[in-house]
């Protein structure tokens, strides 16, 4: 039999560990959605079935060009960040510096350039887009980073990156209904988080003041606290094509950011 000595130390540990999960929850969900993102949705903020997997569209409008050595809409400085062995990038372009609505592309490398693989309508931060992010700014960063590690509630969709299914990434049921599966898949964006863990462990390398827990995630409809969401047809494809073999990264702004 136990003593009261054991009993109490059980019970502590228990509950110690039931804290743990619900803050590194909580640290994870920080900047991807709040529930003041909103659930009320117009027209203009929902992506037609239409626009899934259209041809991606340089800045006038015309299709954008099939195995080229840049990077459609993307300035000398960020492409110079790419590293020389990615084989597959992710643009976000964003529609503004203060917009929330952006078009996702995924371009893989071949033998004669870059080409266009998929592309998809997208949400970034609410408020727009930033240089220098910061918790609870409402926008997302204007960088190039890493694409290392996927995760969420449903099972794994087969996908090339490290998964990790866990009921931690829900959405809080007092967040409107409307963005209770936002999380059911996420890849993580390697900003200020380390590589090599799940998309929400809540280490932040530069200080909790620059912000994390910045995915890519399911849409809702509108922006996001400072992630980049797309369709769950768009998170399932991403999943099962980004190969770590080929060094994914993400490259993300908005027009003027994006072409500097």
């Amino acid at each position: 039999m136990q003593t009261n000595g054991v009993r109490r130390a059980t019970v502590l540990v228990a509950a110690l560990g039931t804290l743990l999960t619900s803050l590194t929850a909580l640290a994870a969900l920080s900047s991807c959605g709040s529930a003041n993102d909103g659930g009320a949705r117009t027209a203009g903020d929902r992506g037609s079935a239409g626009d899934r997997g259209a041809p991606a569209r340089s800045w006038h409008g015309s299709p954008a060009a099939v195995g080229t050595t840049r990077l459609p809409g993307v300035g000398e400085g960020l492409h110079r960040r790419i590293p020389a062995d990615s084989g597959q990038v992710v643009v976000v372009y964003g529609r503004g510096k203060d917009s929330a609505d952006a078009t996702l592309v995924l371009y893989t490398r071949r033998a004669t350039g870059w080409e266009r693989t998929r592309s998809w309508p997208a949400h970034n931060g609410k408020k727009g887009w930033t240089v220098d992010h910061r918790m609870g700014d409402n926008r997302s960063p204007v960088g190039v980073y890493t694409l290392s590690d996927a995760g969420g509630v449903l099972d794994d969709p087969g996908a090339g990156l490290p998964y990790t299914r866990d009921q931690s990434f829900a959405a809080p049921r007092q967040w409107d209904e409307s963005h209770w599966h936002d999380f059911d898949y996420v890849i993580a964006i390697d900003y200020n988080r380390i590589k090599g863990t799940p998309p929400n462990d809540p280490a932040r390398p530069e200080g909790e003041r620059k912000g994390g827990g910045i995915w890519l995630h399911m849409d809702h409809g509108s922006g996001t606290s400072a992630c980049v969401s797309v369709s769950k047809e768009a998170m399932e494809y991403l999943l099962r094509a980004l190969d770590p073999a080929r060094h994914p990264v993400i490259v993300l702004g908005d027009r003027a950011d994006l072409t500097a």
